[in-house]
């Protein structure tokens, strides 16, 4: 009679010396199959080397038994992406005194910044290797209104399989024209618009092949484009124009659910869906729903097939499918300034007048007054920049020399990020832009003799900010030579 064995039969030792070979979303999955396998994918051997791997100078000398080696990567982890530390890696770098008007912080460490018509790119990887790590992109002729990175593999300059992890920069402008930026040059220059552009997609339309991107102008109209159109001027780069609004339009963004719905917003409010994939070159017909909000618009993303729409004091929440508001949240300030969306958690975050607020979309939808859960403050002026994520808000705005972070579930604050620089009074006053991803934050500010883009990694901080030689935290992950103890500094 045959026997049959299965995963369970082997040992735990053996298990979990596969599991060694895991990464971090297979790990998770593999505990969630079963408790045998939970047990096996906590294994200390299996954290130890994760922890070795990321943070090999702060790995303890021993793990206290009441947390463990899986906790005290996960709190190291957390802290970091909460940036609290006083020691990231930090680069500061001079610009133009000229007002920063976008700002974007590539996976590859690259820092892209706008002042006027002028876009400059600072390599991070090539600061320290003694090339030139500043790139000036200067072809277009008037103030840049939005930057937009797509993967390159979706263009025609792909040729090789080492390039799928690169990015293509497509930036807007007032001088009429869209231009396609890569390897430090105008690969592609796409022109249709009877005035400024305003806005680009957030996100590529469509699946598989042919993606395109879209765009909106003071022009009014809508403007689909192809990133694998061939030649310099982007010749036959224009697959279709889109008739409707009556005033610019300011914003657009992709549906979440149905990647040929496209979704613009424009000067007067009004809000419009475009299904893509109808076939005429030019055409009004493929508006496929309407509707309307108060207030001057701020921003708008979707999630899944909702529409979260900042505009005047409040943030509207639109079902795409039936086009009516289901949500009404964030009606307690004056005005919104900026907002951000945590769909995982139903977490709206929105900036006010000197603070910010976050709401718990559930909550919003059981009460006709809704409240928010937290409220975080430190600022002076209008909260414009707002950056949410699992872990933690970052808030900023023109009239503050800093930013602030707090702890998403408690609002608690953990730092405070100077944007300006210590020479003379007022010399960067205010933070006119940031951008922030995981570990990584930068920042921009601009003053009467020139501007100042600062960025900060937090990855291999080591001194958290409430650091002292009497006061040591219980943590067991933080390098000892922090407050003084060189007992275990070799460990």
């Amino acid at each position: 009679m045959e026997t049959s064995t299965t995963i369970t039969d082997l040992d735990a030792d053996s298990l979990a010396e596969c599991g060694r070979y895991l990464d971090l979303q297979d790990l998770s999955n593999m505990a969630m199959s079963c408790k045998f396998l939970k047990t096996v994918a906590y294994s200390d051997s299996i954290w130890q080397r994760w922890f070795s791997e990321h943070w090999p100078l702060q790995m303890p000398s021993t793990f206290s038994q009441a947390s463990g080696v899986r906790e005290s990567y996960l709190a190291r982890r957390t802290a970091l992406r909460q940036f609290k530390f006083v020691d990231p890696l930090a680069a500061q770098f001079h610009t133009d005194a000229k007002p920063f008007n976008h700002l974007l912080l590539d996976k590859n460490n690259d820092i892209i910044f706008s002042q006027g018509s002028v876009i400059q790119i600072m390599k991070m990887g090539s600061i320290f290797s003694g090339r030139d790590f500043v790139v000036t992109l200067n072809d277009h002729n008037a103030r840049i209104t939005c930057m937009r990175l797509f993967p390159l593999s979706e263009t025609s300059l792909f040729r090789s399989e080492t390039q799928r992890e690169e990015n293509v920069l497509v930036t807007s402008s007032c001088d009429h024209s869209i231009r396609l930026w890569w390897k430090g040059s105008c690969q592609r220059c796409f022109r249709g618009h009877n005035g400024p552009v305003s806005t680009l997609s957030d996100k590529l339309l469509g699946d598989g092949s042919g993606k395109v991107f879209a765009s909106g102008g003071e022009d009014g109209t809508v403007r689909l484009w192809s990133l694998s159109s061939s030649g310099k001027r982007g010749q036959q780069a224009l697959k279709a124009t889109l008739y409707g609004h009556a005033k610019p339009v300011k914003l657009m963004t992709v549906a979440g659910h149905k990647t040929s719905l496209l979704v613009t917003i424009s000067k007067d409010s009004k809000v419009r869906v475009w299904d893509t994939t109808t076939s005429s070159a030019v055409r009004s017909s493929c508006c496929v729903g309407m509707t309307s909000v108060l207030g001057a618009p701020v921003d708008m993303k979707c999630y899944e097939s909702l529409l979260f729409v900042a505009a005047g004091s409040s943030v509207s929440t639109i079902d795409l499918r039936t086009m009516q508001r289901v949500i009404t949240a964030a009606i307690g300030q004056h005005e919104v300034y900026s907002f951000d969306i945590l769909p995982s958690k139903s977490l709206i975050c929105t900036g006010g007048d000197g603070k910010a607020m976050l709401w718990d979309i559930r909550k919003s939808q059981e009460t006709l007054k809704p409240e928010p859960v937290i409220e975080v403050d430190g600022h002076t002026g209008p909260v414009t920049l707002l950056h949410m994520d699992p872990y933690k808000i970052v808030t900023g705005g023109p009239e503050d020399d800093h930013v602030n972070v707090w702890e998403l579930d408690t609002g608690t604050q953990t730092n405070t990020l100077a944007c300006s620089s210590d020479e003379g009074p007022n010399s960067n006053p205010g933070c006119s832009a940031m951008a922030a991803d995981g570990c990584r934050i930068v920042t921009a500010s601009c003053g009467t003799e020139d501007g100042l883009v600062w960025f900060r990694d937090f990855t291999d901080a080591t001194c958290p900010v409430s650091s002292s030689h009497e006061d040591k935290p219980a943590s067991k992950f933080w390098d000892p030579q922090c407050y003084g103890d060189t007992e275990n500094s070799d460990d």
